[in-house]
């Protein structure tokens, strides 16, 4: 299964033009696929979202510690939804924006990323080794 799931995602990386929006998905779906004892899944939704979700295996309540989602509602300038439940993680930097339920019917936070900065990306790497190791507790 997972090596289905690995697959779909990289024919969804080979077919995406070039872009800064690209290299980042890349790059946090590497981050993830590196933590010990994640699950994965790839949730497609052609023309709205692309939605890689990892779960940690001691997660028993909940589906997921991150949401990385593609939005698709502009293929030639895609952009990055990064998603939390908001108890898992800290937002030194109020970046992110609560989304009350709206995280599979939990309280929520998204990192929307069409700045693909160093720095920005950073950000959102800590977030989500925050998220993963509250997971794993």
């Amino acid at each position: 299964m997972a090596g289905d799931i690995i697959k779909r995602i990289e024919d969804f990386i080979v077919n995406w033009k070039d872009c800064p929006a690209k290299d980042v998905f890349f790059k946090l779906k590497e981050l993830i696929l590196d933590f010990e004892d994640v699950e994965i899944d790839f949730v497609e939704r052609q023309g709205i979202s692309y939605s890689l979700r990892a779960k940690h295996k001691k997660q028993a309540t909940r589906k997921l510690f991150v949401m990385v989602d593609v939005i698709d509602d502009n293929p030639e300038n895609r952009w990055l939804s990064i998603c939390f439940y908001g108890d898992m993680i800290t937002d030194p930097e109020e970046k992110g924006d609560l989304i009350p339920g709206g995280l599979l019917g939990e309280d929520g936070y998204c990192f929307d990323l069409d700045d693909f900065s160093e720095q920005e990306v950073n950000y959102i790497v800590d977030r989500i080794k925050e998220a993963y190791f509250a997971a794993s507790k």
